[in-house]
């Protein structure tokens, strides 16, 4: 058993950090032609650096900074740190990198440290431009994912295939149905189509959702998230300077890390136990360290690179109890206007697969208020959710007075 989080040591960080510039690129636009059909995989000339340098100018002009401003450097996805300072002119005094919520965990520890006051992360990735694959037997090794070596002479070379099993037993275990599964990717696509800069804007019923065939039995084409190009970039700055930016401080209160890596497959942490285990580990350090519980939660995101994520994750963090997930997010609770909003651009199924980058500024943005029919009146808390191989992961955000 792994020694607990020394809560004290933690709660140190609360507060110390805000977010004040956040950036995006143009997912719908540049998804498709101007004739308004989506662009053929392997084409459209997208480029990773060129994607998230766009981004990170949109960053700095929302927070009111210049690029000298900036200290610290946190790069996502294919992006290599040393190829970033060199096209934007940055010489930072740290650099650290990963998905979203590590790369904003680590900001917060090293401002907290002394070792920088102002943290440009960024992502691009022109993943679609370059046709990158994410399942099938090309995939081999899965860019370093190891659980594809074991999987391969069974065929199972894709995330997707992993997460199907773990919603059948979901459905063995607790009788979770297909029909309950639909709300997930009917409430995102309600939301993405309150959302311009959302890629996917058809409507889409549970009807819909159910007369489209199987990808990965039960797993259907609309519990996939999308393949496309795009960059984010998100600005974190030290809590005393941010009350000098353009827009209200969002504030990193609370955050936690827990992982489970007792198989190298990754098979049995996700179909054993739904990786609730890590869930209550990091919920025992996210919501004392912000002061807030679950029913404080105003609007809440996920990874949701299948839709699945949603089900465990609201289980796994106490929204409802384990089994019951199904039943949560009937009657639109999961919807604008409902009992808790979640992925409210439309996340990575409906908005646009930034790998977890996307839903951190939809969150500062639905704090900071303004997003007309998909604002989430009196917003005051968010929470993010990460539950990505065998990495546990959340942040709290909230309003900077």
């Amino acid at each position: 058993m792994s020694p607990q989080a020394d809560l004290d040591r933690l709660g140190a960080l609360k507060d110390v950090a805000a977010i004040v510039g956040v950036g995006d690129t143009d997912y719908a636009a540049d998804y498709r032609t101007p004739q308004g059909e989506a662009r053929p995989v392997g084409s459209g000339g997208g480029d990773s650096y060129v994607l998230a340098t766009r981004a990170l100018r949109r960053a700095l002009d929302d927070a009111g900074l210049e690029k000298d401003d900036i200290d610290g450097l946190c790069v996502g996805g294919p992006l290599a740190h040393e190829r970033m300072c060199e096209l934007l002119g940055l010489n930072p005094r740290w650099s650290s990198g990963g998905d979203a919520p590590r790369s904003i965990i680590e900001a917060v520890q090293a401002i907290q440290a002394g070792l920088c006051t102002t943290v440009a992360c960024v992502y691009g990735n022109a993943q679609r431009s370059a046709n990158v694959q994410y399942g099938g037997p090309q995939a081999m090794g899965g860019g370093g994912i190891l659980a594809y070596v074991y999987y391969a002479p069974w065929g199972l070379t894709s995330q997707g295939a992993l997460y199907a099993l773990m919603f059948k037993r979901h459905q063995l275990v607790y009788g979770t149905t297909e029909e309950q599964l639909a709300a997930v990717a009917v409430a995102l696509r309600k939301h993405a189509r309150l959302n311009p800069n959302a890629i996917m804007q058809r409507p889409l019923s549970t009807e819909d959702y159910l007369n489209t065939g199987y990808i990965v039995e039960p797993l259907r084409l609309f519990d996939y998230c999308l393949v496309n190009d795009g960059g984010v970039a998100i600005i974190v700055q030290r809590a005393d300077l941010a009350r000098e930016r353009r827009h209200e401080p969002v504030l990193v209160s609370g955050l936690g890390w827990s992982e489970l890596s007792v198989d190298a497959t990754q098979l049995r942490p996700r179909v054993e136990g739904f990786y609730f285990s890590a869930h209550r580990d990091v919920a025992e350090q996210a919501y004392p360290m912000a002061g807030v519980t679950q029913r404080d939660i105003d609007v809440y995101a996920t990874y949701d690179s299948f839709s699945v994520h949603l089900l465990f994750t609201l289980e796994g963090f106490g929204f409802c109890d384990e089994g019951e997930s199904g039943a949560f997010i009937q009657d639109g609770r999961i919807e604008v206007g409902g009992e808790l909003p979640c992925n409210t651009s439309g996340g990575m199924l409906s908005e646009s697969y930034m790998q977890s980058w996307n839903q951190q500024v939809e969150l500062v943005r639905q704090l900071r208020g303004g997003l007309g029919d998909r604002q989430v009146e009196g917003a005051e808390v968010a929470q993010y959710a990460h539950d990505v191989a065998g990495k546990c992961m959340s942040l709290i955000y909230t309003k900077g007075g």
